[in-house]
């Protein structure tokens, strides 16, 4: 299988989640100076856990780093054809509900902290979650992202 990062549509969607973020925080995530294909593999590998998940009535998950499929202990193919709501107990299904609710009206949402499984059954604590709303080209919404370096299993 092709590396995820070399996917013409993993290129233009890290395209989305780089433009995207910068246009919520007013930051920088990385160099986007390089080639698309660099930018791209560049976050694959990058040093904190990114993930993101389309605008399908259940949402799918449609993009993970290197970070994030090893947290989850998942293959690229099997971690994107995942139902985002499976990252997290049904437990706490309400509460995540809320929040991309809160992540829609506002566009981005700061220092979440919450409880995520992993597909084996692994609990960890994420902390201080970055979470925001993907916008297209057009700057029409098409997703929303989540960015995190703190973890903790429990």
């Amino acid at each position: 299988m092709i590396s995820p990062w070399k996917q013409d549509r993993i290129i233009i969607h890290t395209q989305r989640l780089l433009r995207s973020y910068q246009h919520w925080t007013g930051e920088i995530l990385l160099n986007v100076n390089d080639t698309p294909e660099e930018v791209a593999e560049t976050l694959f590998y990058a040093p904190f856990v990114l993930v993101s998940h389309g605008i399908e009535p259940d949402p799918i998950l449609n993009y993970g780093n290197q970070r994030a499929l090893k947290m989850w202990e998942l293959t690229w193919d099997e971690f994107t054809q995942m139902p985002s709501r499976k990252t997290a107990e049904p437990m706490v299904q309400e509460e995540r509900d809320r929040l991309l609710a809160e992540t829609t009206a506002k566009g981005f949402v700061k220092n979440y902290q919450g409880v995520r499984i992993s597909s084996s059954g692994k609990r960890f604590l994420i902390q201080d979650v970055f979470i925001w709303n993907v916008l297209d080209e057009q700057d029409q919404y098409c997703g929303q992202a989540a960015i995190y370096t703190k973890y903790m299993y429990i």
